[in-house]
């Protein structure tokens, strides 16, 4: 049974700022905007930092999974530092994300943009990288600072990931 939280979904909104580039941190909040989605809910995903990874059209389909430093593997830290160990637990993990369904990033992004969802790319990282919005997913809907995403998700719900 849902939980009432006082109101239908009418009316919710979700904002998500993405700002991790690696495999495992792009999917939280792709998976989560579109859970929200298909709830009604209006989703925004703001991208900054390294989340811009996730949008930027040479590097958002070459995102990588590293074991280096991430105790949650439950694998010996020393094997993550391991030449071509990247590589391998890469690839280990498109294979499950694909096994389970999960379309990769390019194509998920085009699923949320599908569905309603908004993108948004940080104008403070896109000149810290010098990039335009050439050089973004499609889906992008513009570059924004950060007062304009605040005020585009007024009484937004927000996640930071």
């Amino acid at each position: 049974m849902m939980p009432d939280f006082g109101g239908d979904q009418a009316g919710r909104k979700l904002a998500i700022i993405c700002s991790k580039g690696t495999l495992d941190m792009a999917y939280p909040g792709l998976v989560l905007a579109n859970a929200a989605l298909g709830e009604g809910v209006e989703t925004h995903l703001f991208f900054t930092f390294w989340g811009f990874d996730m949008i930027t059209k040479s590097r958002m389909a070459q995102l990588k999974f590293t074991m280096l430093g991430n105790t949650a593997t439950h694998m010996p830290q020393g094997l993550g530092g391991l030449p071509g160990m990247t590589a391998v637990a890469t690839r280990q993990m498109k294979k499950q994300i694909a096994g389970v369904g999960v379309p990769d990033v390019p194509d998920f992004l085009d699923q949320i943009v599908a569905s309603g969802g908004h993108l948004w790319a940080c104008r403070m990282s896109a000149d810290m990288m010098h990039l335009n919005k050439e050089d973004l997913f499609e889906g992008v809907e513009d570059i924004i600072n950060a007062s304009d995403f605040i005020e585009k998700t007024e009484g937004a719900q927000l996640l930071f990931i």
